[in-house]
């Protein structure tokens, strides 16, 4: 866990060159995380390439043991998960920690509700801020019990079913973490799940289903979909290649359209078009992105990302694309605070109970910057031109601003600085230095 008396300040500054060069950005989180509970749940061994081995990953991997599975690292990125089938899964010795990941923490709700077994989890200080009950809500309808703090926080306790009742629900706003843990218990129901989402959303859980053998049919209502999965299946065990995080990958395409001459090409990026909303964003703003060597690994759509140099224009981002890329609107950010005019991000709830406040935090970062950035309801205004800088970013324990703001430092006149950032190590390990290979210079050094 990382240790917040020893915080990691760095600062960022223009770069003496154009970014250039090929390369990779980290494993896919949401897959990664996927990938090891699914060959924890499936009879045999999963081979696993590409896993995300930042903090956030490592957490859920600890889980699986706990929880029975035998988790396996044979090198970078490579790993073995020898399952115990659905339904399979032992009582934990100890306490899961899991960290910062919001993620992984719901995503194991649903998965331990549907087993006859008892279990206590935590996390961190970020996480144990975050509310819980948007899962243990509809997941106790399974029959599962959970005990939580006041307002549905960590530490909570669970009891789970057991005999798993299958769940129809309504997701009452569109969140695939919420979706995916339900899914996850009904694999234990006896019965079909059905999970009923009024936007779409990411759909890692039901291709990664499909691939370890389950049933799962993703029907169309209206602007949503209804999914159903038939309960208790025999999962079987299969490989599985993750893709780079379209997330991570977001970070150095805004840095190789903002800094002049820029020309990057980055391999191997997930394309799952429910992910891809940044780039939707940025392409309506005018950026010169091209897809080539498109292609289908494992279910997923994967292609390369040619990225260069453009002045963007601000735009109108409406709030139905939220889903597609609700990770990303600190990056877009600091790509409409060099824009060409305003750019509207609609619709942002959901951004108050992510890693912080992630509106508050994206707004306070700008203005760190000496943008010019207004709140508005839900929507978040910003208002490009040039970017002064020389500001100190206030994380507050969120990976994404963290990087966000070395990000607007590398296009800031004075540059800036990030407070703590240390917690990048969650989702994006080697990111410095990553900028800094294509930056052919410390763009990105610590704080003296």
């Amino acid at each position: 866990m990382h240790d917040v008396s020893a915080a990691r300040p760095l600062r960022s500054a223009p770069p003496t060159q154009p970014l250039s060069g090929r390369l990779r950005v980290a494993g896919d989180k949401s897959i990664s995380h996927r990938a090891l509970m699914f060959g924890a749940l499936a009879v045999g061994t999963t081979s696993i390439e590409g896993l995300l081995e930042g903090e956030d990953v490592l957490r859920t991997a600890a889980a699986m043991r706990l929880l029975g599975a035998t988790v396996d690292r044979l090198g970078d990125g490579s790993w073995r998960v020898s399952g115990r089938g659905v339904g399979g899964l032992t009582e934990p010795a100890d306490v899961l920690d899991m960290g910062n990941s919001g993620t992984a923490a719901r995503l194991i709700c649903g998965l331990l509700a549907g087993h006859p077994i008892f279990a206590v989890m935590t996390g961190d200080a970020s996480l144990r801020r975050r509310p819980m009950k948007r899962v243990t809500d509809p997941l106790s309808a399974t029959g599962a019990r959970f005990f939580t703090r006041e307002g549905g926080r960590l530490p909570l306790a669970v009891q789970g079913a057991r005999d798993a009742l299958p769940l129809d629900y309504r997701l009452p706003v569109a969140s695939a973490q919420v979706k995916s843990a339900c899914l996850l218990a009904g694999l234990c129901a006896r019965g079909t799940t059905r999970v009923f989402e009024d936007e779409a959303t990411r759909d890692h859980s039901e291709n990664m289903l499909r691939h370890f053998g389950a049933t799962v049919h993703v029907g169309i209502e209206g602007h949503g979909r209804v999914i159903e999965l038939i309960g208790q299946p025999e999962l079987v065990a299969a490989p599985v290649v993750v893709p780079g995080d379209p997330s991570s990958a977001a970070f150095l395409a805004v840095a190789a359209l903002l800094v002049p001459g820029s020309h990057i090409i980055i391999e191997n990026v997930g394309l799952n078009p429910l992910r891809a909303g940044i780039f939707t964003s940025l392409t309506d703003m005018g950026a010169d992105i091209a897809l080539t060597n498109q292609r289908i690994e494992g279910g997923e759509p994967v292609g390369d990302l040619v990225v260069k140099a453009t002045q963007l224009q601000g735009a109108d981002i409406p709030a139905s694309r939220a889903p597609s890329m609700i990770d990303e609107y600190p990056i877009l950010a600091v790509a409409a605070a060099a824009a060409r005019g305003t750019t509207r991000m609609r619709g942002l709830a959901e951004l108050r109970v992510k890693e912080s406040d992630r509106l508050a935090g994206t707004a306070a970062m700008l203005r760190a910057a000496g943008a010019s950035v207004e709140i508005e309801g839900d929507d978040l205004l910003v208002h490009g031109g040039t970017v002064p800088g020389g500001g100190v970013v206030t994380t507050n324990m969120d990976h994404r601003i963290a990087m966000s703001g070395l990000v607007l430092g590398l296009l800031a006149e004075a540059g800036m600085a990030v407070d703590d950032a240390g917690f990048i190590e969650t989702s994006f390990p080697g990111f410095a230095a990553l900028v800094n290979r294509v930056a052919g210079c410390q763009a990105i050094l610590p704080l003296a």
